[in-house]
């Protein structure tokens, strides 16, 4: 039911999205703290949203199909307003583009396995590629002029958060090459294993 806590977390993550895109538009470093804040929230409710319908056994089809929209849009949105409005450094354009591949790939692995009733698993390393995906969005959308505005600017927070990018890159490559084999053995007649 749409109405169930995990669900309306999974929803407060997608309404979470304009309010950070028109923070981060501001291009302010009160700002883009802000924007970091409001995403870093909304990140958080993917964990809690999971771990509230298991724990009090209130799993949905409502739940089950819009929790991973509503990630895909949240990582969506923050790559989008990092490359549009420049905040980016250097050649990190480049794991944001393989960060956002990869969740096309699964979506479109997830709509063809679905097809044939058959799930395809969250692994561990699909979790820890999650949370360094988030980490770095938010501490990219922070940026140094966000740490400068809570007297952080010491730290180089721009090149941390690149570091993370590049690091959930690598973990995005390992989990979509994964999950393609395991799509490929379904479409071409394989037996199928967990990835």
């Amino acid at each position: 039911m749409p109405t169930d806590l995990p669900n309306l977390l999974t929803i407060s993550r997608i309404l979470a999205i304009p309010v950070m895109v028109l923070l981060a538009a501001f291009r302010e470093p009160w700002a883009d703290m802000a924007a970091c804040a409001v995403f870093s929230a909304a990140a958080i409710t993917d964990y809690f949203d999971g771990k509230i319908a298991r724990d009090r056994q209130i799993t949905s089809d409502f739940g089950r199909m819009l929790d991973p929209i509503a990630d895909k849009l949240l990582v969506g949105a923050a790559l989008m307003c990092l490359a549009g409005f420049d905040r980016l450094p250097n050649w990190s354009l480049l794991p944001a583009i393989i960060i956002l591949l990869r969740e096309i790939l699964v979506s479109g692995l997830r709509e063809y396995l679905a097809a044939l009733r058959i799930g395809l698993p969250v692994t561990r390393l699909a979790k820890w590629k999650t949370g360094f995906q988030m980490g770095a969005l938010g501490v990219l959308l922070a940026g140094d002029s966000g740490a400068a505005a809570i007297g952080l600017g010491a730290l180089p927070v721009g090149a941390i958060g690149e570091a993370m990018l590049w690091a959930a890159a690598a973990l995005t490559l390992m989990t979509g090459w994964d999950y393609l084999r395991a799509g490929l053995r379904h479409a071409t007649g394989g037996t199928a294993t967990r990835p």
